[in-house]
């Protein structure tokens, strides 16, 4: 009977070494796939925390960058508005120069249109084709250039009884413009004047001549003298060299300038181009 305990007893225990071999070497197997299960996790955690510190920084660098296209585009759009700004204060000034520019082709074209009208009625009025008397343009003015010898005789200051017909065509067509107004100049050659009681030289002559046919104008033809200027020019704006007789009598000369408001037209384009400059 104590045997049967004894041998019952030894097949338990070695029965029992058996099971627990068993479950140890389960266990170390499962302990095993579990480290690999948490090596294989820990690989994974450093490559997600890598992965993660990489992902921070370029979040970081997104940020920033996102930033500054904020800000930049803030600027952008300031500079956008300025040069919207800038644009539209260059086009105002482009208008306005436009419209200056017109106004000044305007008064030019008026002007021109006055002279030639003035100087198609000048040479309607006087009506003759004589080589000494000339109408003319002359820089944007009208002049009628009369020679001497219609007006004066040599060295003298009267006025010439052919030279008042002349005249009174002239005056005719400034008494129909009441806001005009005429220079009388006179002009001499180079031969000294011997001078007299009354005139010391060629200066003095040319402005004696210019003041007799103002009289005549004035006092004769019914020129207003408002509307006159006198003028001496002497010898000293000769058309041609004083060298031989025919030059001389050439430059012996009157010329009558008429301005027909020119003051104004050019008042008015001196005003506008000082207005382009500001």
């Amino acid at each position: 009977m104590k045997k049967s305990i004894i041998v019952m007893s030894l097949v338990a225990l070695t029965l029992t070494s058996c099971g627990t071999k068993k479950k140890i070497a389960a266990l170390e197997a499962q302990n095993k796939e579990c480290q690999d299960l948490l090596n294989s996790t820990t690989m994974k955690l450093n490559l997600c925390l890598s992965e993660k510190e990489a992902l921070s920084k370029q979040n970081e660098y997104l940020k920033q960058n996102n930033t500054d296209l904020i800000n930049s585009s803030k600027e952008m759009t300031v500079l956008t508005t300025k040069g919207a700004q800038n644009l539209e204060k260059s086009l105002e000034s482009l208008k306005e120069k436009d419209l200056k520019i017109s106004r000044l082709q305007d008064a030019l074209t008026k002007k021109d249109s006055v002279t030639l009208a003035l100087v198609t009625s000048l040479k309607s009025s006087v009506g003759i084709s004589d080589p000494d008397i000339e109408i003319n343009v002359e820089k944007g003015v009208v002049f009628i250039s009369i020679a001497d010898k219609l007006l004066f005789k040599s060295g003298s200051y009267v006025v010439s009884d052919k030279a008042k017909e002349v005249l009174a065509k002239v005056a005719k067509v400034v008494n129909s413009r009441p806001t005009f107004e005429c220079m009388v100049e006179g002009h001499t050659d180079n031969v000294p004047f011997t001078g007299n009681a009354v005139l010391l030289d060629n200066w003095d002559l040319s402005v004696k001549r210019s003041t007799a046919i103002i009289r005549v104008l004035t006092k004769d033809l019914g020129v207003k003298p408002s509307q006159l200027i006198a003028a001496g020019r002497g010898e000293y704006i000769p058309l041609v060299e004083n060298n031989t007789v025919e030059n001389r009598s050439k430059n012996r000369r009157t010329r009558i300038v008429v301005l027909p408001k020119i003051d104004e037209f050019y008042e008015m384009i001196e005003k506008e181009m000082k207005n382009q400059t500001k």
